[in-house]
């Protein structure tokens, strides 16, 4: 039986800052990847945002998170030469009913430290983005675009630096606590068991797995889960008449269908919110979707073509709250809550959890610190 200090479950951007902060923090780490390669759920079917923090309740985890982890990763993107640009974004407001909710937003963000926001009227946002129709617009210079495949690719070169392992095509089985640690069986091409004193479970959408299959943890402590697809569409044969990022005012479940720019300057729409029931996951884009995209869309863009939109690709969000639902905080569950010493696990890490990412692992290292 192979023993190492510290496991971490998931290979996503979130499972590998987090492997990579422990193992600059002398922790002895090993990544289990169930993929075959890193990076293959959530983090690879995003929007790539780099977000500023306006949308998020004061004094959230997810506020706190989001606004400490834009700044750190905008540092390390400096640091690290990854691709990313500070591009900026308007959140608009299509008709007059909607301006108070630009107003609330405004005050939502500074509330959580976002201090360069600022209040546009339609001849603002015009001058900004001659294309775009809207009644008045919240501009955020702080919001931002990031190559997330090599913000992955860099993450696991310092955790591997350090020391780390990462382990694909992994999956695992179950866990045992074994009163002073934990006994991890794996599946894959060659099932091992791994013994450990620490163990993170950052597996995104397998987290309730995971959970569930852990002897001595109380099932009671498992929140509920709800999952939330959502569809992308890009743009063909035509180029965005944009230079910024371009979102509605937020709807349930989401941000809206909002324009992302990659850093080629190429445009997609997306993501929409598509609450899934129980059963197997679909990944399939439903190019009959385009119909709704395109009435969303020309509410601020008037001007989008027929026939522009095709199929992209979708992500599907892990969720602690449903339809209707006011949003759920982030969780990270910690020996407070379960009563395991060395355990830590991370639920419902979706949106922001791109930008969040290196908060998340900076938060589980001091958790886990004597």
């Amino acid at each position: 039986m192979d023993q190492i200090g510290c496991v971490v479950i998931g290979g996503g951007v979130v499972g590998l800052a987090v492997a990579r902060a422990l193992a600059m923090a002398g922790r002895e780490v090993l990544i289990l990847e169930a993929e075959k390669h890193f990076g293959q759920g959530i983090s690879s079917r995003n929007s790539e945002v780099i977000h500023a923090g306006l949308y998020y309740p004061s004094g959230s985890v997810r506020a706190e998170l989001c606004v400490d982890g834009r700044d750190r990763l905008y540092r390390y993107c400096l640091e690290r030469g990854i691709g990313h640009r500070r591009l900026g974004k308007l959140v608009v407001a299509t008709d007059a009913a909607q301006e108070s909710k630009l107003r609330d937003l405004l005050a939502q963000g500074k509330a959580n430290g976002v201090d360069d926001l600022c209040l546009l009227d339609d001849a603002d946002v015009r001058e900004l983005e001659p294309a775009l129709r809207c009644v008045a617009g919240l501009l955020s210079p702080s919001t931002g675009i990031v190559d997330s495949h090599a913000l992955m690719v860099s993450l696991l070169g310092d955790a591997e630096d350090h020391g780390a392992i990462l382990v694909r095509e992994t999956p695992v089985l179950a866990v045992d606590w074994t009163g002073g640690g934990f006994t991890v069986r794996t599946g894959g091409r060659e099932p091992t068991t791994i013994r450990c004193r620490e163990l993170i479970n950052a597996a995104g959408l397998d987290a309730w797995s995971v959970a569930q299959s852990l002897s001595g943890y109380d099932p009671a402590d498992i929140p509920p889960r709800h999952y939330a697809k959502g569809n992308y569409y890009a743009l063909q044969g035509v180029s965005p008449p944009f230079n910024r990022l371009i979102y509605p005012i937020p709807e349930d479940g989401g941000l809206g269908v909002h324009l992302t720019l990659d850093l080629a300057g190429q445009g997609r729409f997306g993501p929409d919110v598509e609450w899934l029931a129980p059963g197997p996951l679909d990944y399939q884009v439903d190019p009959r979707r385009a119909d709704a995209f395109y009435q969303r869309i020309r509410l601020y863009w008037p001007g989008l073509p027929d026939g522009v939109l095709v199929p992209a690709y979708c992500g599907i969000r892990p969720k602690l709250s449903g339809p209707g639902e006011k949003q759920a905080d982030f969780l990270i569950q910690t020996e407070a809550e379960h009563r395991l010493p060395g355990l830590v696990h991370l639920f419902g890490i979706e949106s922001p959890g791109l930008t969040s990412s290196l908060a998340i692992a900076q938060r589980v290292v001091d958790i886990l610190r004597p």
